[in-house]
């Protein structure tokens, strides 16, 4: 089942558009996400939310849905319709706007569904630790990044540095994957997309939300351990049972204690995990200011 912390690409479908959501699931995402939310109109609403069933039960581990947030008029139908046994087939739900954790407790009890959360509002950003740990069933929280800007009045996106460390932490402190980046929405900008996804792997985040095929490539790149990386991590898991203690340095004059083993450990279990070709090198992180969104 795709799953946050292993899925490089969230690929963002239209509910209502069923053509695209075909051809996205055809094509190389990770994860597919069918959206009833921003994506779709009010009055296809309904049309969508019948695509993501229909496409929840042909492929279950692959799809998950963006529902319309808590307090909307869709909220409670998206629910209904999601539910077990229909909710048992969805591989999760992306959550928006999530801000109270008994809501999303609710909403987890009712599905029982795994929950990705978006928090968008400085509302969600001050209970973010407590959205993280508010029920088992919540895999993920990562930023929404237009609304929770616009909120938070910031024009600059860079000024986000803080808000996306918090939201870090708190996936971390709650023993959650390192959470997904939010989408670039400058479709041109290969380049920036690239930077920003090396700038944001290196501080903490895993995998990005895309908006188009096209982006997809880019930011599997960044995401999958390249050759030095994996060759690195092996190197140094093969001089731990020499070293015979728990804090050494090896032959190459590095440092080595328990939690750079474990940091080697899970390059290698997601580089197995992924079975990609690894790139010859990552490119060097960078930050393009302006162009993410939710």
């Amino acid at each position: 089942m795709t799953a946050v912390g292993r899925a490089r690409s969230w690929l963002y479908v239209p509910g209502h558009r069923g053509d695209l959501v075909r051809k996205a699931l055809a094509g190389p995402a990770d994860a597919v996400v069918v959206d009833l939310e921003d994506a779709v109109p009010p009055a296809h609403k309904d049309e969508a939310r019948e695509t993501a069933v229909t496409t929840c039960a042909e492929q279950p581990d692959r799809v998950w849905v963006r529902v319309n947030g808590s307090g909307t008029p869709w909220a409670d139908a998206d629910a209904a319709a999601l539910a077990a046994p229909a909710g048992g087939s969805v591989a999760g739900l992306r959550v928006p706007k999530a801000e109270e954790p008994a809501a999303v407790a609710a909403l987890a009890e009712r599905t029982g569904a795994p929950l990705h959360l978006l928090i968008e509002s400085a509302r969600g950003l001050r209970r973010v630790f407590e959205l993280a740990e508010c029920h088992p069933l919540v895999a993920g929280v990562s930023p929404g990044e237009t609304d929770l800007a616009a909120d938070l009045r910031i024009r600059d996106r860079r000024e986000l540095a803080w808000a996306r460390a918090r939201i870090v932490t708190a996936n971390r402190a709650a023993g959650l994957p390192s959470p997904v980046a939010s989408v670039w929405t400058d479709l041109a900008d290969r380049a920036g997309l690239t930077a920003d996804s090396a700038a944001l792997r290196d501080s903490g985040f895993f995998g990005r939300s895309v908006i188009h095929p096209g982006q997809i490539d880019p930011v599997h790149r960044a995401f999958t351990p390249d050759r030095a990386e994996i060759e690195r991590a092996r190197a140094l898991l093969d001089s731990v049972d020499a070293a015979g203690s728990a804090a050494w340095v090896d032959d190459r004059g590095r440092f080595v204690d328990p939690a750079v083993v474990a940091g080697a450990r899970w390059v290698l279990d997601l580089a197995d995990s992924l079975g990609d070709t690894p790139p010859d090198h990552h490119e060097p992180a960078g930050v393009t200011a302006g162009k993410e969104t939710s």
